[in-house]
């Protein structure tokens, strides 16, 4: 196996300083000798096979195996296979930005800078190149335009509460989802455990991830949704389902989702090239477009009649105070709604 593009990027990584890692000729010809990448993420299945259908297009000798799970599934995923020492996983993406923190720690990630991440703000990429924001959601509310006048419908997490939801809600579980963890954690920051208490008492519907709850209210099954995807939103409202987002005037969780390569990755140069992909202007622009996330890019637009980020009350996350808190927020949260 050629490994000389990866050997070298790890030795000019030891002064810790993040640095753009291009895809080079040679780290081509080592990455096709190895012949795909192995990508564990949490995003939309759908959404997912977007991005690697265009990376076969792009790149003909390399093939992109999907394994999508939500964000906590990942994470116990990798966590299992690493205690077998099983390295299977290239590249990871997760909701949950707390793990690529624990990862780092651990020190199973290998530092890469792509090139377009040189231009992300400093917030959003590790100093050292171990992991930046491939994407970022929203944790949004919603509900069903059929079902739900616009007058009657809520405009924020306490409105929930009314009696008249009763029965008619749906959310996700921050046991399996990325997304909705680090919206639970927004939301006891915010209202705290007695607000969550309360709801739990309206007869929620409690599915896995926030890419089903969109898909649950448009279907019908339920009429107002607690927490979702925003881009599986826009995805259902681009099909023209019956469904309005609603961004809580209490403010609306920022979900940042980080992606890393991992430094026992079996096909470390592929991982590479797939990783610097990910960060294209136009991989970038196309999951925006397509998948519906947003984009920290500098060059990325987002699509016609899309709310601007700056429009929206946003309650930022923040995975280093979550990340000693998140066994407990997965108790105490199943002890209220079940798993």
């Amino acid at each position: 196996m050629a490994v000389f593009p990866f050997a070298m990027a790890a030795m000019l990584a030891v002064a810790g300083t993040a640095y753009a890692q291009e895809t080079t000729p040679e780290m081509l010809t080592a990455a096709a000798k190895e012949g795909k990448v192995v990508w564990y993420t949490s995003v939309d299945v759908k959404v997912a096979e977007v991005v690697a259908k265009a990376f076969r297009a792009q790149y003909p000798t390399l093939d992109v195996d999907v394994e999508r799970a939500g964000s906590e599934r990942v994470f116990q995923r990798i966590s299992q296979e690493y205690a077998s020492a099983i390295h299977n996983v290239d590249v990871v993406n997760s909701s949950d930005a707390s793990h690529f923190l624990y990862w780092k720690q651990q020190k199973w990630l290998a530092p890469h800078t792509p090139p377009d991440v040189m231009r992300f703000p400093a917030q959003f990429k590790d100093p050292e190149g171990y992991f930046a924001t491939w994407r970022a959601t929203l944790s949004v509310m919603g509900y069903n335009t059929k079902l739900v006048d616009a007058k009657d419908a809520p405009t924020g997490y306490m409105d929930l509460l009314d009696p008249k939801w009763k029965g008619k809600l749906v959310k996700s579980h921050p046991g399996y989802s990325g997304t909705s963890l680090t919206g639970t954690f927004a939301i006891v920051k915010l209202l705290g455990w007695d607000y969550l208490e309360k709801l739990s008492k309206q007869g929620v519907l409690q599915l896995q991830s926030t890419t089903a709850t969109p898909k649950s209210i448009a279907s019908g099954e339920r009429v107002v949704m607690v927490d979702g995807n925003e881009y599986n939103m826009f995805i259902e409202i681009d099909a023209k389902s019956p469904v309005k987002i609603v961004y809580p005037k209490e403010g609306t969780p920022f979900v940042t989702s980080p992606s890393a390569i991992f430094a026992e990755a079996p096909h470390p140069n592929a991982a590479r090239v797939f990783e610097n992909f990910l960060f294209t202007a136009k991989i970038q622009q196309l999951t925006a477009t397509e998948g519906g996330t947003r984009s920290l890019h500098p060059d990325v637009k987002d699509p016609p009649g899309r709310t601007p980020l700056g429009a929206i009350k946003l309650l930022p996350d923040d995975p280093a105070a979550m990340l000693p808190q998140i066994a407990d927020i997965k108790k105490r949260y199943t002890a209220l709604f079940g798993n």
